[in-house]
């Protein structure tokens, strides 16, 4: 997940109104992504699906029958509300650059975090010292994203 970032930004132009012949600009860059996670999820899903981290296997036939058409949809709906945000960030790398444009899109961890701590209070039942962790991984999330911002307004 770490380095596809890096082959992104090498594939795409750095000047968006008179792209360079052979690079990407972030429109295409993004149709292109989406292509190879659309092809790589088969590989994945079946995967996954046959060889599961916990629970038992399923076949495509349980994965289609078992998800209502509601499960489906929120999926697809995670991955178009991925790509509008990663199309965002390549369209704010011309400006920021690539590097603290990726750093910033590492925002989107902040508020799942955020989300799964204070909405779905996924730590409700751990014990109370938990929340000095807490605590500290936000700030510290904090402290980077504003080191970063900092970093190029110098």
């Amino acid at each position: 997940m770490s380095f596809f970032y890096r082959f992104v930004a090498e594939g795409m132009t750095t000047n968006f109104t008179t792209p360079e012949a052979g690079k990407l600009t972030p429109y295409s860059a993004v149709i292109i992504f989406s292509i190879g996670l659309f092809l790589s999820n088969f590989l994945w899903n079946t995967f996954f699906m046959y060889k599961p981290i916990t629970g038992t296997p399923v076949t495509y036939k349980q994965y289609f029958t078992n998800g209502t058409a509601r499960q489906h949809l929120i999926g697809i709906l995670g991955g178009l509300i991925f790509n509008t945000g990663f199309l965002f960030n390549l369209i704010a790398s011309e400006k920021a650059g690539p590097a603290i444009s990726y750093g910033l899109g590492q925002g989107a961890t902040m508020i799942g975090a955020a989300w799964g701590v204070f909405v779905f209070k996924e730590f409700a039942s751990a014990p109370k010292s938990v929340n000095k962790y807490l605590a500290a991984m936000f700030a510290l999330f904090i402290i980077g994203l504003t080191m970063i911002v900092i970093a190029r307004l110098n």
